[in-house]
């Protein structure tokens, strides 16, 4: 990629950003409607989806495949941090009118923490190919620990908050620094998972980008709607498990070792599956009711 196109992408999400910041700000003592909600999510959807089919334009024709899979494992990992989110939100009692304005400042902060380490890691998996196999297994880890210790990252958000609520920060303070950190914390799943679809540091830092410009729409729209989500955790989980073991496989290509290589088409077909198929159990399981499987 050359400077011309880094610096027109970066102006242009720049300007997105920005508009999206006077927004929140102009609208900061006003309640986000369900309906608003969904047409900002619809919005930033409906972008990314457009920038990955016009991304072979100025980039690679392979970029679009790698961007719309990448986009979507961020996409889906971010909804998981939703659940943080919303509970500690909850937690702090941030009213609903501020709620849009402490989003929005957490998510500025979680772009530049994942900018610098995506570019941490792009120049390790660049430049040392046992970085896969070191990635892969932390997938592998990480995908274990989402379907059965869950609670620990709730556990800890609780630790935080109360440690600064001890030394006089403010609710709005607490919150910021949260979400901040908590989106960083995931982060150190997210990015491995994206490095086992590209090593592009474009490509990387503009699915991201992408996915958490409408975190703040999104978490609006499934306030109400994430009781039901009750196998998102396991989606999640095989998807990291996926991509792991494509690293892992990579890896020992890599080397000489001579084994199958998952191909993008199959990455990219196995996470939409996933978590169509996730989304589609989840709400048929809760039918009726609001977050109790029923048996």
């Amino acid at each position: 990629m050359s400077s011309t196109e880094w610096l027109v992408t970066v102006a242009v999400l720049g300007a997105v950003i920005v508009a999206d910041l006077i927004l929140a700000i102009v609208r900061r003592n006003k309640e986000t409607t369900p309906r608003e909600a969904l047409s900002w999510t619809l919005f930033y959807v409906v972008a990314a989806i457009a920038f990955g089919y016009f991304l072979p334009q100025w980039a690679p024709a392979e970029y679009r495949k790698e961007f719309i899979a990448g986009w979507l494992t961020e996409y889906s990992l971010s909804v998981d941090n939703l659940f943080v989110f919303i509970i500690l939100l909850a937690t702090l009692k941030i009213k609903k009118e501020s709620q849009q304005l402490v989003l929005l400042y957490g998510i500025l902060i979680a772009i530049v923490l994942r900018v610098i380490l995506i570019f941490l890691g792009v120049a390790l998996v660049s430049r040392f190919t046992w970085v896969f196999f070191f990635f892969g297994a932390f997938l592998i880890f990480t995908a274990y620990k989402l379907v059965n210790e869950k609670e620990n990252v709730e556990e800890e958000e609780s630790k935080l908050v109360v440690f600064m609520r001890k030394r006089g920060f403010s609710n709005f303070a607490i919150a910021l620094v949260a979400l901040g950190i908590t989106d960083l914390i995931f982060a150190l799943d997210s990015i491995p998972a994206i490095l086992g679809l590209t090593t592009s540091s474009y490509v990387v830092i503009t699915a991201n980008i992408f996915a958490l410009m409408g975190l703040r729409q999104l978490y609006f729209l499934l306030q109400g709607l994430m009781d039901r989500l009750i196998h998102l955790s396991r989606g999640l989980a095989f998807i990291l498990a996926f991509i792991g073991v494509k690293m892992v496989l990579h890896a020992l290509h890599s080397i000489g070792v001579h084994v199958p290589e998952i191909s993008l088409e199959l990455s990219l077909a196995v996470i939409i599956t996933t978590l169509t198929v996730t989304a589609i159990t989840s709400l048929y399981a809760t039918r009726g009711g609001s977050g109790k499987e029923k048996i």
